[in-house]
């Protein structure tokens, strides 16, 4: 009996080891942190692709990635009413949106649609051309922080 006792505690002590360790390397893998780019093509149409963040290790502490250091010139709310269509429009400058509460999309040249939800960024550089159409879902409000890029030189 005493050894069928041990037995089973090894066993519940490898489970646990087993569970505990699956768990830890799931944590540990690493998800693909995407930007949507809006821009303007040959075309002077508005289109969307997706670049993945380029990760380093971080200077601040060995276990945390950063990416390079944008320079920005302000941070802004921009609060669209739920239900609200601006049809053919360019961003205003170039600058990162990043969507903080509610759902909508963007609409670019052939169709394509830019889905809007917490914690999506967009970098708009379609700043000429025919530019892009945005929809603000009908159930709430869309709220995005507007991030200007600083000119480059």
């Amino acid at each position: 009996m005493r050894l069928v006792t041990r037995l089973g505690f090894v066993v519940v002590l490898v489970s646990l080891a087993v569970v505990s360790g699956g768990t830890h390397i799931a944590a540990q893998r690493q998800v693909t942190t995407t930007i949507t780019r809006l821009y303007t093509g040959a075309d002077g149409q508005s289109h969307a692709e997706d670049t993945a963040v380029a990760w380093r290790p971080a200077t601040l502490h060995r276990e945390l990635n950063e990416s390079e250091s944008v320079k920005v010139t302000a941070a802004q709310f921009l609060r669209w009413p739920r239900g609200f269509v601006w049809e053919g429009h360019p961003a205003s400058k170039r600058q990162y949106v990043v969507i903080v509460s509610g759902r909508g999309e963007v609409d670019v040249v052939g169709g394509k649609k830019v889905q809007l939800a917490p914690g999506r960024v967009l970098l708009a550089e379609d700043v000429t051309g025919k530019g892009h159409t945005t929809r603000v879902g009908a159930d709430e409000d869309l709220v995005m922080l507007l991030v200007p890029r600083a000119q480059e030189p």
